[in-house]
């Protein structure tokens, strides 16, 4: 039976789910994490390798001549060397579009906390402070009402549609931006420019892929044409921001607050600038883990697996 090795299941299946659909398939082992200098001995013999964050670069790949292809736990697929994989004719394979659902919905959890402060209020009563407060009603923190406001989304795949789908719901104006531009965009939706985007909009949400060209992309420069008054969400990946530079721009109030559940890091180190700045709500990594996504994600993820075996492989990113 081919060998099939799961280098990092933890996060996927933390004890809720089952790994049959993957074990039906050959002789399976699943490690919880795996260190970076353990992958090759770990996945030596194995004809699929599994990894959702453990990276399998050129050095690992080389090692590995048994090795017919990558069934990545994720969409973004930055956690394998792509490049030297085809070289060696491996094909690696990612799901797309498993967490859209999910994701979308983080992105607004993040957005009416930092517009409505519902876990700070709701802190505040069982503290006691309704309980003393002179009025039947209080808020410590100013309420914003999202209809109306603009909704810049800068990626616009499958999550970056749904977003402005929600957005819309919401009765904001969205306007978005993508390097694949549709010849028309869809109802309601108006095309800008990146810079126009960032200048526009009460609210920027960020969904494009991490790459040469994205890395950095809210620079300090970018950062400098939003609105004081504005929002930055991310839920792609951390590197897309500056985050020196965010910290200091939510220091000095250049903008209203920011929602992240990446970081460049992850996990971060405690001295991180943005676990301690002001009006930055941040989640660990977990748009993506609500146990409907996850069941989608390890469902293609075994016919992934199933189609590299039979040398037929779907959903692979590396041509």
């Amino acid at each position: 039976m081919p060998r099939i090795v799961v280098l990092d299941g933890h996060t996927l299946n933390p004890g809720d789910l089952s790994w049959q659909p993957l074990a039906a398939l050959g002789e399976l082992e699943v490690f919880e994490r795996t260190a970076p200098e353990l992958v090759a001995a770990r996945a030596a013999g194995a004809r699929v390798v599994v990894t959702n964050k453990t990276y399998v670069g050129a050095r690992e790949l080389a090692l590995l001549p048994e090795l017919a292809g990558i069934a990545v736990l994720a969409t973004g697929f930055d956690v394998v060397d792509a490049a030297a994989a085809r070289l060696r004719g491996i094909p690696v394979c990612n799901v797309p579009a498993y967490s859209t659902a999910s994701v979308a919905q983080h992105v607004f959890a993040l957005l009416l906390e930092l517009t409505t402060h519902v876990g700070a209020h709701a802190a505040g009563v069982r503290r006691g402070d309704w309980s003393n407060a002179a009025d039947f009603s209080y808020w410590s923190e100013p309420l914003l009402e999202l209809d109306g406001l603009t909704f810049g989304v800068v990626g616009f795949g499958a999550i970056g549609r749904r977003v402005a789908s929600m957005a819309r719901a919401l009765g904001m104006r969205v306007i978005a931006t993508t390097s694949r531009r549709l010849p028309e965009p869809p109802e309601g939706v108006a095309y800008r420019e990146l810079a126009a985007l960032f200048a526009e909009s009460d609210v920027v949400s960020l969904h494009c892929p991490l790459t040469a060209e994205t890395r950095g992309l809210v620079s300090p420069e970018r950062l400098a044409l939003l609105r004081p008054t504005a929002f930055l969400l991310n839920t792609a990946r951390g590197a897309l921001i500056d985050e020196a530079a965010l910290a200091r721009a939510l220091e000095r109030g250049a903008l209203a607050g920011a929602g992240l559940d990446v970081l460049t890091v992850e996990p971060p180190p405690p001295d991180h600038p943005l676990l301690v700045a002001p009006r930055c709500i941040i989640t660990p990594h977990q748009a993506w883990t609500t146990r409907s996504a996850r069941m989608r994600l390890l469902g293609v993820t075994a016919a992934n697996v199933a189609g590299i075996l039979a040398g037929k492989p779907q959903n692979v990113v590396n041509g």
